[in-house]
């Protein structure tokens, strides 16, 4: 799908949305079911396929398509490619033995990097040059300005995420359409473009969603889509206040019943005690915000090894994941969550943008009649 409104339009009118809610990729949570919904209900659904090879995105960029006519996005991963370090991974893969023990398992003998950056997929570049989805967003940075250029002239919208001006700025330099501003509450992996883990920590001004919107909204003309934190309608409303075109949600739509999240996730989230969340960056190799679990707990030991690049890590933790699964336990899980947690509800895809449209009204009302 291509867009004919204007460019200068705004992101919502050009991508046919009826309300300014973003569904954010999440991998395994963002089936076609819930993305297409989203759509649908006159939303922005989102894929993400960072996970995926250019076969299996293809497929299910084309499920997705057999359920909604609508414009939905589709999510790439844009980070550095990892360094392999074979010692750096041994000292890691020595340090979780004891938990892969607890399940009657090893550790595998060595790892992989098990998910290709976009910025050197050439397959899945070319599967979006031939799919042409409505809107590619990238995450972890930019890919070389020849493939923006390229995607841009096939008609497709394009996203990308970032924490602070200086990547907001090499967003607009790159003729990028929309930029995703995720605040420090986000769940999920952070969007950074330079992240060297223990081998070099970056500096992280840790901008959170309300401060970090309003200064991209003052400093860039591309629109501003909000992420991080946000669960309900008066959340949308404070964001469109601060100059925001849009909301992006993760966590809101994890629990909907379109949701690929298991039933451990979800009662986690919806158990009655307040999930705490925390930045963890022991299960992939880069900082993800999620539910405080136990690999949160063995990144927190003061003599622990140095952790391996993403997503060489990913590996690992997987793995351990895969073996405490199977004895039931899901303490090793990625159960992204952002700092709202606590706000989610389970809802269908559908009904949940219905409520939070309204919610957003009422928002609106409320502050200009107060």
């Amino acid at each position: 799908m291509t867009t004919t409104v204007s460019p200068s339009a705004r992101i919502t009118q050009r991508l046919g949305m009826s309300t300014p809610i973003i569904q954010a990729p999440m991998a395994v949570a963002s089936t076609p079911a819930l993305v297409a919904a989203v759509s649908n209900a006159g939303g922005l659904g989102s894929l993400a396929v960072g996970n995926m090879d250019a076969n299996a995105a293809r497929d299910v960029i084309r499920q997705t398509r057999a359920l909604t006519s609508r414009a939905f996005n589709v999510n790439v991963f844009t980070h550095t490619p990892a360094q392999a370090d074979a010692v750096r991974e041994a000292a890691w893969l020595a340090y979780l033995a004891p938990e892969f023990a607890r399940y009657d398992a090893k550790p595998p003998e060595a790892l992989r990097e098990i998910y290709l950056s976009f910025v050197e997929d050439v397959a899945m570049y070319e599967m979006f040059l031939e799919e042409r989805p409505a809107v590619v967003s990238f995450h972890f940075g930019l890919p070389s300005q020849d493939w923006i250029d390229a995607l841009k002239a096939a008609g497709i919208v394009l996203f990308a995420s970032a924490t602070n001006e200086a990547e907001a700025d090499a967003i607009e330099a790159a003729g990028i359409d929309a930029i995703v501003a995720q605040g420090w509450e986000a769940g999920g992996h952070r969007g950074r473009f330079n992240d060297e883990g223990d081998r070099q920590p970056s500096e992280d001004e840790q901008l959170g969603t309300f401060a970090l919107v309003r200064r991209l909204v003052a400093r860039t003309s591309l629109p501003v889509i909000a992420a991080g934190g946000i669960m309900d309608g008066a959340g949308i409303a404070a964001v469109l206040a601060l100059g925001a075109q849009a909301a992006q949600m993760g966590t809101a739509f994890v629990t909907c019943a379109e949701s690929g999240a298991d039933m451990a996730y979800r009662d986690a989230l919806l158990g009655g005690q307040p999930p705490r969340t925390a930045l963890i960056r022991a299960i992939s190799g880069r900082p993800a915000r999620g539910l405080a679990n136990r690999f949160w707990a063995l990144e927190q030991v003061a003599d622990r090894p140095a952790i391996p690049d993403y997503p060489i890590t990913y590996d690992a933790g997987k793995t351990l994941n895969a073996a405490a699964k199977a004895h039931k336990e899901s303490g090793y899980a990625a159960q992204w969550a952002g700092q709202a947690a606590p706000l989610a509800r389970a809802l269908p895809a559908a009904e949940l943008i219905d409520v939070l449209a309204r919610e957003t009204r009422d928002a609106i009302a409320a502050a200009i009649s107060g």
